[in-house]
């Protein structure tokens, strides 16, 4: 494979190095160093690093997480929840609920069911698609700001779809908060 190189002028950029030096900047960042500490680490201007998280920026705020089951139009929630800047989206539909269950034994399923509770404990805020027996749970698990959005009644035992448009606006409503 070819290098991608791009004339500007008398110059020739290599589009790898800037892709690479950007995940460095990015990577530091994202490791907790102030926009001056990468700066003096890579050889760089401050301004050019805080330029350059503006162009990426999606939202401020806290951390949001989704959570949601039986959801029959998951790839749709998960899509949105990506293009607003969500840190974290587990969604499953009902074969794959009853696949987590069957597939382990009664050890590793509650090994990964508090490894995920573990997870969610880690996010400000937490937006729970299902019925009401789960909005209880999840109240009485996470120190999180949980924020529901009813699938139907207890037990739900079919995927169903949440209304998209519901969902964003929920997702906009957060977001428009936290910029206040």
């Amino acid at each position: 494979m070819t290098e991608e190189l791009v004339r500007v002028g008398e110059k020739i950029i290599s589009v790898r190095k800037i892709q690479e030096s950007i995940q460095k900047i990015l990577k530091l960042r994202s490791a907790g160093l102030s926009q001056q500490e990468v700066a003096n680490e890579l050889n760089l201007d401050r301004t050019f690093i805080s330029r350059l998280e503006s162009i990426g920026e999606v939202r401020k705020g806290k951390k949001i997480a989704v959570f949601g089951f039986p959801l029959q139009n998951k790839d749709e929630i998960s899509k949105i929840a990506q293009a607003k800047g969500v840190d974290f989206v587990w969604l499953m539909n009902e074969e794959e609920r009853w696949n987590l269950v069957k597939e382990k034994s009664a050890l590793d399923f509650f090994n990964e069911v508090m490894e995920l509770i573990t997870v969610l404990q880690a996010y400000e805020i937490v937006v729970l698609i299902g019925s009401q027996r789960w909005l209880k749970i999840a109240e009485a698990l996470l120190n999180s700001e949980v924020i529901f959005l009813e699938l139907g009644a207890s037990p739900i035992t079919e995927d169903r779809s949440l209304n998209l448009k519901t969902f964003e606006e929920t997702l906009d409503s957060i977001i428009l908060k936290q910029a206040k």
